[in-house]
C-alpha cells in the first residue's frame, strides 16, 4: 500500500469502514501496518509527503463515506492528532492541513448485499459468467460531497452522474438521509424482526408494521430533525423513502440493519429524541415503542463461541452489538422496570441520561411490558390507536 503513495497519478482516497472505523487509536504509525484506519491513512500520507518532498500538488482528496456527521472533518482531526502523537515534523503537518482535502460526504443508496442463491443463478445465466462479488442495490443513488472547485475538478466523475453532488455544504442532504431513512430503519428494525418480518419489503407489506414505519418517520422524526429544514421538505423526502422501502426487488434484511444497533441509535436517533423534548414533556409514543423493541431484541438467550443469540419463536438470531454482553447480564439479573432504568441511565454510552427525559422511562417500560405480555402486533396496534385518538 505504501508503494502506491509514490504514484503521482493517485489523487483520491475513498473509505468505508462503517461508523466505528473513524476513531482515534493512539498508536505508532510506523508499525506494519497500523491497526486503525486513521493510522493507516496517516502512514500513507506521510509516505507520500516524503516521496514528493511535500509538493503542494501531491496532496490528496480524501472522501470518507462512513455514516457519521462531518465524517471528513472528524477524520482529519484524528489524523492530525495522530501526527502530533507520532511527533511528525511541522512541515508535514502544514502540508497535511493545507494541501489535502478531507471532504464531508454522504452516500444514500440501499444496498442489501449479495443476492440469494436463486437470484445469483439467474444473474449468472443473464451475464454469461459467474461473478462472486455481485452486489444488489436499488436504482436510486445519491453521493453528496462537500468540496470546493478544486475538489470538483479532481472528482470529475461527478460530471457524468447526476447522482453525485459536490457543493460547499451538504448538511441538508445528510440530515434528511440520516434521520428519515437511517433513523427510521434503526428505530423500526428490532420491532419489525420481533413482528416476524425478515425484510424491509416484508414489513412494508404488513399493514400494522408498515403503519408504524410510516408514522414514526413522518410524525415523530420529520418534525424533530435537528436542522433547519421545513416540514414540507421532510415529508416529501419521507414519502420518497417509503416508496424505496416498498421496492419489490430489494430484499433488505432487518437483521443486517441491527448491526451495531446501540451505536446507531445513539448517533442517528437520539438527536431527534432530544429535539422532541425541546418542544414538549410528553414522551413520543412511537419512539418509546421503538426503543422498547430495541431492549427486547437485545435479550440474548444463549452464548455460542463468544457470540450472543436471541430467540424468536424457537429460532435464534445473532445479536451483533458492542453491548450484547452487557444486555445479557442486564436481562439475567433485573426486572423490566429496573432494566429499562439502567439502560436509559447509561450516560457514559448515550452521552446523556435518557432516564432524566420527562415520562420517557415510564413510556419505554410500559411498551416493553406490553411487548412481552400482550404481543408485538397487539402493542403496535394499541400504540397506533393511541396516537390516532390523541391526534
Amino acid at each position: 500500500v505504501l508503494e502506491c503513495a509514490h504514484n503521482a497519478a493517485m489523487q483520491v482516497i475513498v473509505s468505508n469502514t462503517t461508523e466505528v472505523g473513524i476513531q482515534l487509536v493512539q498508536e505508532d504509525i510506523r508499525q506494519h501496518p497500523p491497526k486503525s484506519f486513521p493510522g493507516k491513512l496517516l502512514a500513507f500520507l506521510y509516505e507520500r509527503f516524503k516521496a514528493f518532498e511535500g509538493s503542494e500538488k501531491s496532496g490528496m482528496v480524501i472522501v470518507p463515506t462512513e455514516l457519521i456527521p462531518e465524517n471528513g472533518t472528524k477524520l482529519q482531526a484524528i489524523v492530525l492528532e495522530l501526527a502530533h502523537l507520532n511527533s511528525l515534523e511541522d512541515a508535514f503537518i502544514e502540508w497535511l492541513e493545507c494541501c489535502n482535502y478531507f471532504c464531508n460526504s454522504l452516500v444514500d443508496r440501499i444496498v442489501p448485499g449479495k443476492p440469494d442463491a436463486a437470484m445469483q443463478e439467474t444473474l449468472n445465466k443473464l451475464l454469461g459468467y459467474s461473478d462472486g462479488l455481485l452486489t444488489m442495490s436499488e436504482v436510486y443513488r445519491l453521493w453528496a460531497i462537500e468540496g470546493n472547485e478544486h475538489v470538483k475538478s479532481i472528482l470529475s466523475f461527478a460530471q457524468v452522474d447526476n447522482g453525485v453532488i459536490i457543493e460547499p455544504s451538504i448538511d441538508i442532504y445528510r440530515e434528511l438521509k440520516l434521520r428519515m431513512l437511517n433513523g427510521t430503519h434503526t428505530m423500526s428494525s428490532g420491532l419489525a424482526i420481533l413482528a416476524g418480518c425478515e425484510t424491509v419489503k416484508a414489513a412494508m407489506d404488513d399493514e400494522t408494521v408498515s403503519a408504524f414505519i410510516a408514522d414514526i418517520m413522518q410524525q415523530e422524526i420529520a418534525p424533530n430533525i435537528p436542522y433547519d429544514v421545513s416540514l414540507d421538505v421532510a415529508h416529501d423526502f419521507g414519502a420518497k423513502v417509503l416508496d424505496r422501502f416498498r421496492n419489490p426487488h430489494i430484499q433488505h434484511l432487518w437483521l443486517s440493519i441491527t448491526l451495531n444497533y446501540s451505536s446507531k441509535i445513539r448517533l442517528r436517533c437520539l438527536p431527534v429524541l432530544q429535539k422532541h423534548y425541546e418542544k414538549t414533556d410528553a414522551a413520543p409514543e412511537l419512539f418509546s415503542l421503538g426503543f422498547a423493541a430495541y431492549i427486547y431484541f437485545m435479550k440474548a438467550i444463549t452464548i455460542r463461541d463468544g457470540k450472543y443469540y436471541g430467540d424468536l419463536h424457537g429460532a435464534s438470531y445473532l445479536i451483533q452489538d458492542e453491548l450484547a454482553e452487557t444486555f445479557y447480564k442486564r436481562w439475567a439479573g433485573l426486572s423490566v422496570p429496573a432494566l429499562v432504568k439502567e439502560v436509559l441511565s447509561d450516560g457514559p454510552f448515550w452521552g446523556t441520561d435518557l432516564a432524566a427525559l420527562p415520562n420517557f422511562t415510564q413510556a419505554v417500560t410500559d411498551k416493553l411490558n406490553s411487548l412481552i405480555n400482550q404481543g408485538v402486533k397487539e402493542t403496535i396496534e394499541s400504540t397506533l390507536s393511541k396516537k390516532t385518538i390523541a391526534a
